[in-house]
């Protein structure tokens, strides 16, 4: 194999399949990127950790077409490093690679392309589009909620399921039991009929990375085990996670009667002042309501107490109620109106926020005894 490639087109290519590398793999031939150079006059670069796999497609001059597997991180490494602008020329053969850009010249070990594992994918029924703007919307809206508690390891990633309200729908949903977030959009033409699925954590990391450099729609395809997204010159293929997510719309709550509106910035910023003294065993924040009032409070052992008022609108009877701080400010973040709703029922009870009842965001809080 002989090809010469952009030094900037490289690494960008590179910065996407190499994070899918683990840095420590039992399996030499995982810690490699697969490279493979076309007649054609394009070089695929191919990245997986047997349960995600990415494959990325740029422009290169090839002299002599050929596929080999090189150290992913240190294939990324050495062209972070390179001169910017420059050319580089990559030439394989007899379990060696010989990379060259200006004065700098590198000769590395490969392993053979035979060697290399594929995801089979299988056949996917499923196909649909997604704006890429929509689908960053429901991962940023959602992911700070995917739980990282291995033995539930069905509520690591984001649950998509379609449903029927009123008109069709695509929800996506993510909670580690003490938080849960959903977001509601319109069911794409294609989805009809998909089959409940669960994306796990780091497919929807390496996912959101790609979204970032795209503008368009997203081609998605999936069966019950498998999703596979195009994303540009990239494309992106995962196991889905093998159970079943629980029936979170039971604790939705419908008739909490207690409203309060308020400020989502100040009410975040009041929370995030507070929680200064809060220590790991004291993550809670005291909200006292009474009319038209918000009371703050951290009261911790080891530092002291801190209190802040908040105005907020509040008509109900005044009652107290504690939260995990950064649980509510991962929440508070994602608000972008000028108010949020936070409808309450008792000191017990979970809490539902919302922009309002025509946001396709909602979240339920569970509350911490204080």
């Amino acid at each position: 194999m002989k090809a010469t490639i952009e030094r900037a087109t490289l690494l960008k290519s590179l910065s996407h399949v190499q994070s899918v590398v683990e840095r420590r793999n039992t399996i030499p031939i995982l810690s490699n990127v697969l490279i493979e150079a076309a007649a054609s006059g394009t070089i695929r670069l191919m990245a997986t950790d047997l349960d995600l796999q990415v494959v990325e497609q740029v422009q290169a001059q090839v002299e002599v077409p050929g596929a080999t597997t090189i150290s992913a991180h240190t294939l990324f490494d050495i062209a972070r490093k390179l001169p910017e602008g420059s050319q580089v020329s990559i030439e394989a053969a007899d379990g060696k690679m010989l990379i060259q850009a200006g004065r700098a010249k590198f000769n590395l070990s490969t392993l053979p392309r035979d060697d290399f594992p594929m995801i089979a994918e299988g056949d996917l029924p499923t196909q649909f589009e997604l704006p890429a703007e929509t689908l960053k919307q429901i991962i940023d809206k959602t992911r700070f909620a995917i739980s990282t508690e291995e033995t539930r390891y069905y509520l690591n990633g984001i649950f998509f399921h379609v449903s029927d309200d009123g008109q069709p729908v695509l929800k996506a949903a993510a909670t580690d039991g003490h938080r849960l977030a959903r977001v509601t959009v319109p069911r794409p033409d294609g989805a009809e009929g998909m089959p409940d699925i669960i994306v796990p954590r780091k497919c929807i990391a390496e996912l959101r990375k790609l979204l970032d450099e795209v503008e368009g729609s997203v081609e998605i395809s999936l069966s019950a085990s498998k999703i596979r997204f195009g994303i540009g010159n990239a494309i992106l293929t995962s196991k889905l996670i093998d159970g079943t997510f629980p029936d979170y719309s039971r604790v939705i709550p419908t008739a909490n009667d207690k409203l309060l509106r308020i400020d989502p910035r100040s009410f975040e910023e009041g929370v995030d002042r507070v929680a200064t003294i809060a220590t790991e065993k004291t993550r809670a924040v005291k909200m006292a309501l009474d009319r038209d009032k918000i009371t703050l409070s951290v009261t911790s052992p080891e530092n002291g107490n801190a209190a802040e008022e908040v105005p907020g609108d509040y008509a109900s009877d005044g009652f107290e109620i504690g939260f995990n701080a950064r649980y509510l400010l991962d929440i508070l973040g994602q608000i972008e109106g000028d108010v949020v709703e936070l409808h309450l029922a008792d000191q017990a009870a979970p809490t539902l926020i919302r922009e309002n009842d025509r946001s396709p965001a909602l979240y339920v809080l569970m509350p911490m005894r204080v």
